[in-house]
């Protein structure tokens, strides 16, 4: 496994990270022993990122998380967690001050932790960013100082609104940043970015390299917002590895793990032999040739996306 410094913060993450949204059983039921075993599994193959969000099955895989890590040496892993969304299928988003401090507060306790690693603030394209610039931020600041967290990040799937926030609050304050299905083999919109979040001296984190689920052989779930265009065009790249005897995903993953500057990209499983064989992938070479195959089948739907949140937080479509 290698492994990158995040932004400014000085944490060394794994280049592949460990999103645990799946032990909260938003996917499939998931047991105990389930989230146990692959955590496990992840930290034996040297991914010692760790992602979660009290919206994971409204605090399911936090509390699964903290059952996985007890006994584990807390200087072993980097732990990062998340406030502001509780629940995305009752819209339930509050970014206020008194339940950020509640959050965290919750969240150590369900995680069985002294102090989270990395804090951030969840899917902001559904918050006031007014709210989240002056009342958010500087409650995470005050809770660092008080050594609760080690550092503060903002997340979301709108690529505006990270400079929405960056622009307006001093260096330093939001020191990652969270994008997902904006760096994968069919959507590399969040390159354009790299060189301004460089600038700003963020850390960049990725998440869904295969587009939650566009980029594996079943296909997209169907609850995606991607538009038939996408799904076709994903399914035609898809059939096109397994002609060539390779899980597209092996693709996927090596491709977006291949960039310097994105310091972890995070895959989510709740089956641990899913998470050895995506470890596994990155210790194989790149494919340079099917790689420039795929991205030629891609070609016609590169950077075509979705988007969601309030109406002044949503990127345009390109579809």
């Amino acid at each position: 496994m290698k492994y990158r410094t995040l932004g400014h913060t000085g944490l060394n993450v794994s280049v592949l990270g460990f999103g645990a949204s799946s032990l909260g059983s938003v996917f499939r039921e998931v047991t105990l022993g389930d989230a146990v075993a692959t955590v496990q599994a992840a930290l034996e193959g040297g991914m010692n990122f760790i992602d979660v969000s009290p919206s994971y099955g409204e605090t399911l895989a936090e509390l699964r998380l903290g059952r996985a890590l007890e006994g584990v040496p807390r200087d072993s892993y980097i732990l990062a967690t998340k406030i502001g969304s509780y629940s995305e299928p009752r819209g339930d988003y509050d970014f206020s001050r008194a339940s950020t401090e509640r959050s965290v507060e919750h969240s150590l306790k369900r995680l069985g932790v002294d102090y989270i690693d990395l804090i951030q603030c969840h899917d902001i394209e559904f918050g006031d960013h007014d709210q989240v610039i002056n009342e958010t931020l500087p409650t995470l600041h005050k809770l660092k100082e008080q050594g609760f967290v080690r550092h503060v990040g903002i997340t979301g799937l709108p690529l505006k609104i990270f400079p929405s926030i960056l622009d307006r609050v001093p260096p330093g304050t939001v020191e990652t940043i969270l994008s997902f299905c904006h760096y994968e083999l069919n959507d590399t919109s969040l390159g354009d970015l790299i060189p301004y979040l460089q600038e700003k001296g963020v850390g960049i984190i990725s998440a869904s390299p295969t587009g939650m689920g566009l980029l594996t052989q079943r296909g997209a779930p169907g609850w995606h917002m991607a538009s038939e265009t996408i799904r076709a065009g994903c399914r035609k790249a898809m059939e096109h590895c397994r002609s060539k005897g390779v899980d597209i995903v092996q693709l996927a993953l090596q491709f977006a793990c291949d960039n310097e500057a994105i310091a972890s990209t995070l895959v989510g499983s709740a089956n641990p032999d899913n998470i050895r064989a995506n470890i596994s992938y990155l210790d194989q070479p790149l494919d340079r040739e099917l790689l420039a195959e795929v991205m030629e089948i891609l070609e016609p739907i590169h950077n075509f996306n979705f988007t969601r949140g309030l109406p002044q937080h949503r990127d345009p479509i390109l579809a």
